[in-house]
């Protein structure tokens, strides 16, 4: 007779054998995933005051789902698109239990029909050169920690790379001889090589020329030669972007994250008169699609296309007063 696999057995599974072996999913999405299982535990355990070792399957019900996924929003802040993609993993985990746990199908149906949260799509955000330059200049040259902030912004802001990409750099990935360029593993394991300004192998040669931590192969470490987190990366740029603002104060208004930047990079290929197609080369995405969203946002290019057209006609009017007698009247 077949034994019911407990949660943890069945979580260890569902990593190893369903996205490792038959998906062979790329490390960003196990990364992804595991910090989606990571929080999930953590609320879990909390809420029902249990070692997450000793967490049931059964105690993963839709209820406490659903909690978890307003628990991120409203404590954690984040946005109905991120809330939909820890919900993705959560999903892809039930739909493997499915065929090892027929017993709790109509637990699992459940948890499977929690829908997706829609959300607005606004405008992008991205930054202006002047605000660029800004930032760029915030991190303090005298130290090792800011000559790696100083490398890591600039290649994040001129090559466009995705948070998990840039944190992922390691040093065999950088080429700086004839034809400059980085080598990223992007989404779906598709590679690809974005090239380099002067400017930029100018800074990561210097980089690279500083005394290695504890051995480390990663382009951009933390202190103790480990991978940068996304966490940590985020405090970077908020303590440098806190700087920025003073010399720059059209910063106070933006919220910059890293993909701000990426889309920063975007928005100054789209200017210059790249074409989209090339964008999405450039950036790793799996459609042309995707990028037509800088389209919308660039402002300056609208105002290119507006001069190129022919005005209609208008006559602009003239207001007259009626008189102080009219206007008593008209205010009783």
């Amino acid at each position: 007779m077949k034994t019911t696999p407990s949660f943890a057995t069945l979580l260890q599974r569902f990593f190893t054998e369903r996205l490792t072996q038959q998906r062979q999913a790329s490390p960003h999405t196990v990364s992804s995933y595991r910090d989606t299982f990571r929080l999930l535990l953590k609320f879990t355990s909390k809420r029902l005051r249990k070692p997450p070792d000793r967490i049931a399957f059964e105690d993963i019900d839709a209820p406490l789902i659903g909690a978890f996924l307003n628990d991120l929003q409203k404590n954690r802040g984040v946005t109905a698109r991120s809330r939909n993609a820890r919900l993705a993993a959560i999903r892809s985990f039930f739909n493997f239990a499915a065929f090892e746990m027929p017993s709790r199908s109509a637990q699992i149906q459940r948890v499977l029909a929690i829908p997706t949260k829609r959300h607005v799509r606004t405008q992008i955000g991205y930054l202006t050169r002047q605000e660029v330059d800004a930032l760029l200049t915030a991190p303090s040259q005298k130290t090792w920690a800011g000559r790696r902030d100083h490398a890591l912004l600039l290649v994040t802001v001129q090559t466009g790379v995705r948070l998990s990409e840039v944190t992922g750099l390691r040093r065999e990935d950088v080429s700086l001889g004839a034809g400059a360029h980085i080598c990223i593993m992007g989404k779906g394991r598709k590679g690809r090589r974005t090239p380099l300004t002067k400017q930029s192998v100018a800074v990561l040669r210097s980089w690279l020329q500083e005394p290695v931590r504890d051995n480390s192969d990663v382009l951009f470490p933390n202190a103790r030669g480990g991978r940068l987190s996304a966490d940590g990366v985020a405090y970077i740029l908020a303590k440098h972007v806190a700087v920025a603002c003073q010399t720059c104060p059209s910063l106070k208004r933006k919220r910059v994250t890293p993909h701000v930047l990426r889309h920063t990079a975007a928005m100054e290929l789209l200017e210059a008169g790249v074409d989209t197609s090339v964008i999405a080369l450039w950036l790793g995405h799996e459609s042309v699609e995707t990028t037509q969203i800088y389209l919308t946002a660039s402002l300056a290019l609208k105002e290119k296309i507006l001069a190129k057209t022919t005005p209609h006609a208008g006559r602009p009017g003239c207001f007259r007063p009626d008189g102080k007698l009219l206007d008593f009247l008209n205010s009783l």
